[in-house]
């Protein structure tokens, strides 16, 4: 695959040893080294089906980043989020027909259970697939710590309140203070936004009556506005999709901070990173940091990831299991 051979001639590999996290008081009891014995071939099996799956459609990449994302934030790190059922986080409104990826976890459970049963959790294979999801697109890569069990119950409710593109910096901080997260984790994971696609839906608020003042959001580039009006015509179809980073859609650079410096960041809580009032003490120099620093931003994202890996559930504790499937619990 063309951005494979990109990525292996010149990105940066990091490795970060050191990182855990507590959140809710529980602490993540995770190894790099627990699978040497019990699944070997683990990480080869999901680097190979997430290649497959890159081949196919390299904008996958960023979809199961985002599934990770959006696992972490509820319940932990627990795979909850691939959970089918009534209360499942798929029908939570950040997710409803936009979450994807799914199938791809499949296809790497049923690699990982023919080689190994039983042994390797759905939240495991999700961490490493976003991690090679990033390396295969340019990004940074680093040592995930492993030993996840896989929750027993979604939380569809709090899905519903997963950092959101339409909230305020303060209340984004705040959502990621509450998992154990701080202020650079809120601008290096945002460094994600570097590649995907996001719908009309999430930014087009933005293009006409901005918070009901009647007009665009002053805060974006006059000539992305024409674009983007183009692409999302006032009561257009909110499905139609635009490229987080329309510099290089599928390729993980730091291009998305230098699009925040002109005015060019998609969705609002991207913007707000630069240009709002309380960026400026708090998320601003970062922003710009990142911006003349790629390799900078590889690093703090590495780590980021990792602490965000980290995130348990005290409730959850070490009473999850390791699903056969990852869309049901055991004794469904």
């Amino acid at each position: 695959m063309k951005t494979q051979a990109k990525v292996m001639s010149g990105h940066v590999l990091l490795t970060v040893f050191t990182l855990c996290m507590f959140c809710s008081g529980a602490k993540a009891q995770l190894n790099p080294n627990i699978y040497v014995k019990s699944c070997p071939y683990l990480v080869p099996i999901v680097r190979k089906q997430v290649m497959i799956a890159l081949k196919a459609d390299m904008g996958m990449a960023a979809s199961l980043i985002r599934l990770h994302f959006h696992d972490c934030f509820v319940n932990g790190c627990d795979a909850s989020v691939l959970l089918d059922g009534d209360d499942s986080e798929k029908l939570a409104i950040p997710n409803l027909n936009s979450a994807r990826g799914f199938e791809v976890i499949d296809t790497i459970k049923a690699a990982a259970e023919y080689a190994c049963p039983g042994v390797v959790s759905c939240a495991d294979i999700l961490t490493l697939a976003a991690r090679d999801s990033v390396f295969f697109s340019g990004g940074p890569r680093w040592r995930v710590s492993l030993g996840r069990k896989d929750g027993l119950v979604a939380n569809q409710s709090s899905a519903n309140s997963l950092p959101s593109p339409f909230e305020p910096l303060d209340a984004i901080i705040a959502k990621f203070v509450a998992v154990g997260l701080n202020v650079a984790d809120v601008v290096s994971l945002s460094g994600a936004h570097t590649f995907g696609q996001a719908k009309c839906d999430v930014f087009s608020n933005r293009l006409f009556n901005f918070n009901g003042a009647g007009s665009p959001d002053t805060t974006l580039e006059t000539t992305l506005l024409s674009d983007l009006r183009t692409v999302c015509p006032a009561g257009g179809n909110g499905n139609q999709t635009a490229p987080l980073d329309r510099n290089s859609t599928d390729a993980f650079d730091n291009n998305y901070f230098k699009n925040l410096l002109e005015g060019k960041g998609l969705l609002s809580s991207d913007q707000i990173l630069f240009s709002s009032d309380l960026a400026v003490n708090t998320t601003k120099r970062l922003v710009e940091a990142y911006s003349r620093s790629q390799y900078l931003f590889f690093r703090d994202f590495a780590g980021s990831m990792i602490k965000m890996g980290g995130i348990t559930n005290s409730l959850n504790g070490s009473s999850g299991e390791v699903r056969k499937n990852c869309r049901v619990i055991n004794n469904y």
